[in-house]
Parts: C-alpha cells; sequence; structure tokens
C-alpha cells in the first residue's frame, strides 16, 4: 500500500452547501515530493486535514471513501495516533504555537510522542542549528513576527521526525529569501533523508524544480496529477489560475513561434541554457 492513499474520498463540512473535496482518489509513495496547487477554496487545505486526522476527528460533516496512512485508516486512527507518521504545518503558524520560548515549542511535540529526554536535546539543537533560530531561543512566540512564527512552526513539526511531512502554504508568510531557505531545506530532507513531503504552494517558481509530481485541484477534484514538466505546460494549469513558472510559460510562447526546446523548463537558469542549444544547433 501506499504511504498516503485517498480512495474516493469525498468531504463537506458541517453547515457548509457544498463538497470541499469530491471524489478524491490519489496514492503517494515513500519518498515523493508532491506539490498541491490551484486556486483559492478549491480544497487544498481540507486535503492536508484529511492526512493527519484532523479531518473527520476534529473538524465535522459528511464523509465518504477512506484514507489510509502508513497502513492506517484516519477514520480509526486518531490525531495523536497519526502524529507519529504525519507532521502538519498550519497556513497559520500562530494556530500551532503553544509554549513559552523556541525550545520549549520544540520539545513538546517529542515529550508528548515519549521520545527519550537525551534524543528530545539532541533534536531541538540539531533544529535550532538548521532554521537557524539561535537568536530566538528565548523569544516567545507571540512576540516573534509573522516570518519567524512560520519557521518556528516548521520547526516544531521537523522535530517530530514524521514519515511524511504535509505543509499548507509554509512560505505564505515568508520574505522571498526567507521563503526561499525553507523550500531549500525542505527540498533537502526529502532529497538527503526520504522524507516524504506534501506541499501546498503557490510560488511554483520556486518548487517545481524540486518536486517529483503536482497535483492540480479546482472546485474539490484532481484536474491534473503527474510530472511537473507534463502538467505545468498543459492548458488547465492556466484556465484554473495556476500560476505557472515563468521559464514554462516562455517556453509555451516559444512553441506558438514554432521553437522547440528540448524538454520543458522550470528555471530561467533551464530555460537560457535550452534556447543556447538551439541557437547553437
Amino acid at each position: 500500500m501506499a504511504l498516503v492513499e485517498f480512495a474516493d474520498f469525498s468531504f463537506k463540512y458541517l453547515g457548509a452547501d457544498s463538497l470541499a473535496l469530491r471524489k478524491v482518489s490519489a496514492s503517494i509513495n515513500e519518498g515523493e515530493y508532491v506539490v498541491i496547487t490551484g486556486p483559492s477554496g478549491c480544497g487544498k487545505t481540507t486535503l492536508c486535514r484529511a492526512i493527519n486526522g484532523l479531518v473527520p476527528h476534529f473538524h465535522r460533516g459528511y464523509i465518504a471513501g477512506n484514507v489510509y496512512v502508513d497502513g492506517q485508516n484516519t477514520r480509526d486512527a486518531t490525531v495523536a495516533l497519526l502524529a507519529s507518521s504525519v507532521g502538519l504545518v498550519f497556513q497559520n503558524p500562530a494556530n500551532q504555537l503553544v509554549t513559552l520560548n523556541v525550545e520549549k515549542e520544540l520539545a513538546f511535540g517529542p515529550e508528548n510522542l515519549g521520545v527519550e529526554p537525551q534524543e528530545i536535546r539532541k533534536r531541538v539543537e540539531e533544529i535550532i542549528d538548521l532554521l537557524n533560530l539561535e537568536h530566538l531561543r528565548e523569544k516567545h512566540p507571540h512576540e516573534m513576527s509573522g516570518g519567524e512564527q512560520q519557521r518556528l512552526a516548521m520547526a516544531a513539526t521537523l522535530a517530530l521526525k514524521p514519515k511524511v511531512l504535509v505543509a499548507d502554504e509554509p512560505t505564505s508568510n515568508l520574505d522571498p529569501k526567507s521563503a526561499e531557505l525553507i523550500l531549500d531545506i525542505i527540498s533537502e530532507l526529502n532529497k538527503r533523508n526520504g522524507m516524504t513531503v506534501i506541499l501546498v504552494e503557490h510560488r511554483l517558481d520556486l518548487v517545481a524544480k524540486d518536486a517529483s509530481r503536482i497535483i492540480l485541484l479546482d472546485k474539490g477534484q484532481i484536474v491534473a496529477d503527474g510530472a511537473p514538466r507534463d502538467i505545468l505546460p498543459q492548458d488547465i494549469s492556466m484556465e484554473i489560475g495556476v500560476g505557472i513558472p515563468k521559464a514554462t510559460q516562455v517556453y509555451k510562447r516559444l512553441q506558438t513561434k514554432g521553437i522547440e526546446l528540448s524538454r520543458v523548463p522550470l528555471t530561467g537558469e533551464e530555460l537560457a541554457m535550452l534556447v543556447g542549444e538551439v541557437t547553437s544547433s
């Protein structure tokens, strides 16, 4: 079985008029880096919450189909039980910060999972170093800027060492430089440590080059799913308002002028190299 599997899953929030997710089926295997994107209100956050069990255990409503995570049906497994497999970074980081300083915040999750104190101290120091949080070590989370809170929420989630990192727009409160830093760390954890990543993100210029798959959502349904170079040039990407990388936009314009590149570029550097190949041949 896949590490995460949606099996004909639908969900409608209590009191809502329409389904947030509609007959979603998708399998995500261990070690994949999956980017989920789509227009506002398409169901991205609901999909994230369905992976760690907040849907349906916290958010109530109509449910059909199933979600399986690491062999467990999320209908039966509690959020606490799923926490050992799934780490979720919320879109609003203040919603998940509960202690008095960085050290305590990083230790909070592992302590609740019963991790040995020596291992907790090791993780805390590693994460502080990884995300450059030393200058914030003694600061209260609610005295931090939005960007600092975002980094701390990411750090606290990574301290759990989850099998699956689910991040719901983790760069939404960050400036471009800080966003790139966080996304580079996520990519490195996926490549070097084999951590499975499910990332909701609109800044496709920054993430498309690292993703193994992109899933496009629209009106609660998956409308495209595949490798970035296969999905992003498709008309559906622009039709539903996905901000495809500028390099891919240029590729599409070149195609209309009869200029074919050897592959779909995802970055400016790649585009320049591919155009150079055409002009030198």
